[in-house]
């Protein structure tokens, strides 16, 4: 009786599961991606920085979808990360913001002082 009570079994749940653990895994690597991105960035090393952000755009949003949300060229924005590139504060930042809500992947800043 007490297993009749349970209801019936979702005999899908292990692929369900698996498949869940996969997307887990690849947002915990697109954040990974993201946050050593812009870290790269802030540590004022400019070209590896846009490089990595120019991978991260390519593997998840791509720079069709990004101009969309942007409301800019594609183009213009493949030029903003590429090897010549010079993005304004604002237009990095909103770069940053438009990714983080395309992707679900949100970065959370905090301080650290580093003994001296």
């Amino acid at each position: 009786q007490a297993l009749a009570e349970l209801g019936a079994v979702n005999l899908a749940a292990p692929g369900e599961l698996q498949a869940s653990q996969e997307r887990k895994s690849f947002l915990d690597a697109q954040s990974t991606d993201l946050e050593e991105a812009v870290q790269t960035l802030l540590r004022g090393e400019t070209d590896q920085g846009r490089t990595a952000l120019r991978a991260y755009i390519n593997a998840t949003v791509g720079f069709d979808r990004l101009g969309e949300v942007l409301g800019r060229s594609p183009k213009s924005l493949m030029r903003m990360f590429g090897p010549d590139g010079n993005p304004t504060a604002e237009n990095l930042l909103g770069v940053i913001g438009a990714l983080q809500e395309e992707t679900g992947v949100h970065l959370k800043i905090r301080a650290v002082t580093e003994a001296a």
